[in-house]
């Protein structure tokens, strides 16, 4: 049964225990890959400045043994080749040295692994403020001169004086950005009664900002308490600044694509809470069998929009997830296809932007964006999804194809939960689970459009379309859409019949 309620546990966050005494941290030892080492406190940071209160450490426990971890590769914003995940920055990056056994870790926020990995990653750091006369305002930021016009807006949704805690994944130009959000109640009257601010950052990637998840709530509470105590967020700044080359192209690339047939099975628990890839379960058990209906148009390539009123963390993360429905890893698929961009969290300050994209996926808290119906061809407003696209009406309507494809996968999750439970199997997960399943059915599909198109009969007949999972009479309207934005030169012979 389809859950009704919008909140989804990953909102319920738990309060970080304290960092252990640094007078009883022994020295500290680089992590195996698989777990996560507790972060002991510093004294201080880089450059002389106090982190101060508000880092918090995250809980540590091991998932699985290294000889069981598995490589997951991410296909280039170019549908090049993949590249292992272990290798973020591309052709050339060198992996830092490990922190040694007489070193401090300098932010306690952040784990010896995080810190280990990845640097010079955020390209900004910020605090929003509610003013009751000016509205939504930015209080301050590092660097001084970068441009953030908006990122007022973006990281204080529309409507979040209603809640208490958010969080909210943006696009700035060609930059993502992560703010973590925290409403409290005050006995002033200049404030109303409300103390509402959000600390964020931006960086060249969406995908690592969770990894500073703890440590933006951290300081939004201390924002909250003691106003104007940026020690920590300096500090912070110094150490994680990005050297950015002085030049690029701007753009923003599509969601990572899955291009092997393994997923990295060991995820940290941090990724289970705070990061998207480890939602998918409970997106894909939100929406049910209309999965399938936001399958179809994610692999066309539509321009979809969903609506939710605050919080717009959970939403943020179905944005990621419909991106990865429309995963290929056929080399060549879709090089003249608009990429399916994330922009997660949106507002009317983006209008303009978003008349000019072909293809994305958004979010939005403000109801206004319905009646922009020239905006978006898909609008999803919470489980009812619908089109004002004549030509897509029928895409709407779940087919007997659908429905079986959608019991093998309830199938394959029970049978996984099972060897989980059972067997004490760690090798693998729901997210691999549901990753896995939708790239393979997008492969299938493909790959037999490719064999048909390249035969002395490029003719799609009623056994080619049953091979790929779909239906030949009741998704033609979807294989006739596929073959025009593909440009795939195949002829369907197969009658339109009725179909309920």
């Amino acid at each position: 049964m389809v859950k009704q309620s919008d909140r989804a546990p990953l909102l319920d966050w738990e309060e970080i225990p304290p960092p252990p005494d640094p007078s009883q941290a022994g020295p500290l030892q680089p992590p195996p890959l698989t777990e996560d080492a507790p972060a002991g406190k510093s004294s201080k940071a880089p450059g002389g400045t106090a982190p101060g209160p508000g880092w918090g450490t995250a809980t540590k426990t091991k998932i699985c043994s290294p000889s069981k971890a598995l490589t997951a590769v991410v296909a280039s914003g170019d549908r090049s080749p993949g590249r292992p995940l272990t290798d973020p920055r591309g052709p050339g990056w060198t992996r830092p040295e490990p922190l040694g056994a007489d070193r401090r870790v300098p932010f306690p926020g952040l784990s010896v692994r995080d810190q280990w990995e990845e640097k010079d990653q955020i390209v900004a750091v910020f605090v929003v403020t509610f003013d009751t006369r000016s509205g939504n305002m930015v209080e301050w930021c590092l660097p001084h001169d970068i441009n953030l016009d908006g990122v007022e807006f973006k990281s204080m949704a529309s409507g979040s004086h209603r809640i208490t805690s958010d969080f909210i994944y943006f696009r700035k130009g060609c930059y993502f950005g992560l703010a973590c959000f925290a409403n409290m109640p005050v006995d002033s009257e200049l404030e109303r009664g409300a103390r509402m601010k959000s600390v964020g950052i931006l960086s060249p990637s969406y995908t690592l900002l969770y990894r500073y998840m703890h440590f933006l709530e951290n300081q939004v509470r201390l924002q909250l308490k003691c106003p104007g105590q940026y020690s920590p967020l300096e500090a912070f700044y110094e150490d994680k600044k990005a050297v950015l080359p002085p030049t690029g192209n701007g753009l923003v690339t599509a969601c990572p694509t899955w291009s092997v047939t393994t997923i990295n099975r060991c995820m940290h628990p941090e990724m289970k809470i705070t990061h998207p890839a480890g939602c998918m379960s409970q997106f894909i058990q939100f929406f049910g069998e209309q999965i399938m209906v936001l399958w179809k148009f994610a692999l066309l390539r539509k321009r979809l929009l969903i609506f939710s009123p605050p919080p717009v963390g959970v939403v943020c993360y179905r944005v990621y997830c419909l991106c990865c429905l429309a995963n290929v890893s056929l080399p060549g698929v879709g090089v003249s296809v608009p990429e399916l961009r994330p922009f997660f969290y949106i507002n009317i300050a983006d209008i303009t932007t978003l008349e000019t994209e072909m293809s994305y996926v958004a979010c939005t808290t403000e109801k206004i964006f319905e009646e922009k119906k020239d905006l978006y061809d898909v609008y999803i407003d919470n489980q009812n999804v619908k089109t004002h696209r004549s030509h897509l009406q029928p895409l709407l309507r779940l087919n007997a194809a659908d429905k079986e494809k959608y019991r093998k996968l309830s199938e394959q999750r029970q049978l996984l939960l099972y060897s989980q439970e059972v067997d004490g199997d760690c090798t693998s997960n729901e997210e691999d689970l549901f990753i896995l399943f939708f790239m393979e059915l997008n492969n299938r599909i493909f790959q037999t459009l490719s064999e048909v198109a390249g035969s002395s009969d490029p003719t799609l007949t009623a056994d080619h379309v049953r091979a790929m999972g779909l239906d030949p009479q009741c998704d033609r309207s979807f294989l006739l859409d596929l073959l025009e934005v593909y440009g795939i030169d195949v002829a369907l012979v197969i009658d339109n019949l009725c179909c309920s």
